[in-house]
């Protein structure tokens, strides 16, 4: 009965005043937004900006108006009114206007912000918080996001309160250390193939060691080279305190005063801005091992192939002297590396036995393997003094001598068991005395009192030098030929060398006492004839060689009677046969002469001067 009126649908009155009717499913826009309201959480949905129509987006002059953000404006969207915080605020104190200027700029930035987020799509609104986060009202944090951790630099003072709060909220994070993967690795370092690390083998099992052994064994030598762990190095520094007087005390109970202190403290930066050698060695000489270095040949200078005779430091200056059977007497100054020439001197036809200097240094004297003559060259003046005949003396060849420490006389070795005493100052004849058989060696005791003979019996005469009396004769133990003697620059030993390559090392008191005196130590490391021996200045170490036999030196380690392990390197072999040895005068060098005629110069590192 009724008409039925029929309504289209709103969308369609909607579509119909917007231009060619179609429906909302058939917009792509439409669509795109529908699938980005879906893809966003509930809470962000209700953020995202209302649909806009076709024909109904508003001027965007129109938008920038302060009174369409304020409230809702004709053809947009209702905006949220800006906060009292972000009004123009009324004017204040002056302390304070560095904080409105900055809340002012804040409240700008922000503004615009939104105004550009506005006319971003959904879509592209959503993504961005996917990307950078929950931003929109902080953005602040955005920066910290973007640019990560960073250093803390020094602050300006012009800086305002809220940029410097800004600048604190950013992350510190120190550099990481660089660590390299490989250094973690177990790996084995060879020994053998280097010359610095051999020569810090302890034993033959040690060709290869692990990093960590190495290091401890480089932080052993420091240490033993140092005398310890040095001051510099203690990671507890020194502390005072005071004693209740007014008066500092350190940590050793020691006193001080305020102004040592303050020049303690000096000496240590000035010490670390200087460089040189401070290294002090320890009061005694260790055993086992000897730090050595093989130097330049004493004569590399003025090279010869006949035999080196004698090799000799001299006393008051860093220069050695070399002779041997090539007739010359060399004087070379001492430096490690090149061992300069200073002076040759040369004998016509007088191949030289021995050459030796004077107790002051001033004089050289040598005699020949078939001469009479003894030779006196002057230093000072540069003179050649033969001596060709001593009154009193009737010896056909003058070849053994030596001269006592004090420079006062002159012993020379007969025939037939004599020896005759001389005055070095005159070369005049003092007195003979005699042994029974024949002479093999003879030295002076180091106060010059007293004269040991050694003889081809095996026994060993003590003669006072001033009343030329026998004091004492006694048996070399074991010792059926003698061949050498020597006696400690301190008074304390004296070492005997036989034929059978026995060294007996004896207290000299007992030397002076005792018949059948018992050796301290017996050392048997040679098995050939001993026919050098020398004690170091300071009593620490004896040489004792054979010419004999290549390579038959060793050095023997005092007071422990133990010989170094490092000496001679055997698989070197360029020592051959020695003939003659001797130390400096303290024992920072060690000199050996062999039959090929290269004076062989070796570095004690344990004694810093020559």
């Amino acid at each position: 009965g009724g008409a039925v009126s029929f309504r289209p649908p709103a969308a369609s009155a909607t579509a119909e005043s917007e231009g060619p009717w179609r429906t909302r499913s058939e917009n792509p826009r439409e669509r795109l937004r529908s699938f980005s309201n879906r893809a966003m959480p509930p809470e962000r949905r209700s953020r995202a900006r209302p649909d806009r129509r076709a024909g109904a987006r508003p001027d965007r002059k129109t938008r920038m108006r302060p009174d369409d953000r304020a409230g809702a404006g004709p053809g947009g969207p209702f905006r949220k009114a800006a906060p009292s915080s972000q009004r123009k605020s009324p004017a204040r104190p002056r302390a304070a206007a560095a904080v409105v200027a900055a809340e002012e700029e804040r409240r700008l930035r922000q503004r615009n912000r939104q105004t550009l987020e506005e006319d971003k799509p959904a879509v592209e609104r959503c993504l961005e918080e996917l990307i950078f986060g929950d931003v929109e009202d902080d953005e602040d944090a955005l920066l910290r996001r973007l640019r990560g951790p960073r250093v803390q630099v020094q602050e300006d003072s012009g800086d305002s309160e809220v940029e410097n709060e800004a600048k604190d909220n950013f992350p510190l994070q120190k550099k990481p250390v660089w660590l390299d993967e490989e250094d973690e690795d177990e790996e084995m370092v060879d020994m053998m193939n280097n010359r610095f690390r051999k020569d810090m083998m302890k034993n033959a099992s040690e060709n290869k060691l692990s990093k960590d052994q190495l290091q401890k064994r480089l932080k052993e030598e420091f240490q033993h080279a140092m005398g310890g762990v040095p001051a510099w190095a203690e990671t507890n520094k020194r502390k005072t305190s005071s004693d209740g007087n007014g008066h500092l005390i350190d940590s050793k109970d020691q006193p001080m005063d305020l102004f040592d202190l303050d020049e303690s403290e000096e000496d240590e930066d000035d010490l670390l801005q200087r460089t040189g050698n401070f290294i002090s060695t320890s009061t005694s000489l260790p055993k086992g091992i000897l730090k050595m270095k093989h130097c330049q040949h004493a004569n590399a200078e003025r090279p010869t192939t006949a035999r080196i005779s004698s090799v000799q430091f001299h006393p008051r200056a860093q220069v050695v002297m070399v002779a041997g059977l090539d007739n010359a007497v060399s004087l070379f100054q001492v430096d490690g590396k090149t061992n300069p020439k200073i002076q040759s001197i040369y004998l016509e036809k007088f191949p030289i036995f021995k050459a030796c200097f004077s107790a002051n240094g001033e004089k050289v004297l040598a005699t020949s393997t078939h001469s009479k003559v003894l030779y006196v060259y002057d230093m000072l003046a540069g003179k050649l003094i033969p001596v060709h005949q001593v009154r009193g003396l009737k010896e056909k060849i003058v070849r053994s001598f030596e001269v006592s420490p004090d420079g006062s006389f002159l012993l020379i070795n007969g025939v037939a068991g004599y020896f005759h005493l001389l005055s070095m100052k005159t070369k005049e004849l003092i007195g003979s005395m005699k042994i029974n058989g024949r002479i093999a060696a003879s030295t002076f005791s180091s106060d010059s009192k007293k004269v040991y003979a050694s003889s081809g019996d095996g026994d060993v005469y003590v003669w006072d030098v001033n009343s030329r009396k026998c004091l004492n004769r006694f048996v070399d133990e074991g010792s059926l030929y003698g061949l050498s003697i020597a006696t400690s620059r301190n008074g304390q030993y004296v070492a005997c060398g036989s034929n059978c390559g026995v060294v007996n090392i004896y207290n000299q008191d007992s030397c002076l006492q005792e018949a059948n005196p018992k050796p301290i130590k017996a050392i048997m490391n040679l098995v050939t004839g001993v026919t050098s021996l020398t004690f170091n200045p300071t009593t620490e170490i004896l040489a004792i060689a054979s010419e004999k036999m290549k390579e038959a030196v060793r050095l023997v380690h005092l007071p422990s009677c133990t010989v170094f392990s490092n000496f001679p390197v055997v698989k070197k072999k360029n020592i051959s046969l020695v003939h003659t040895m001797d130390f400096s005068p303290r024992s920072g060098y060690f000199a050996l002469g062999n039959e090929k005629g290269k004076a062989l110069l070796y570095r004690l590192h344990h004694y810093s001067d020559f």
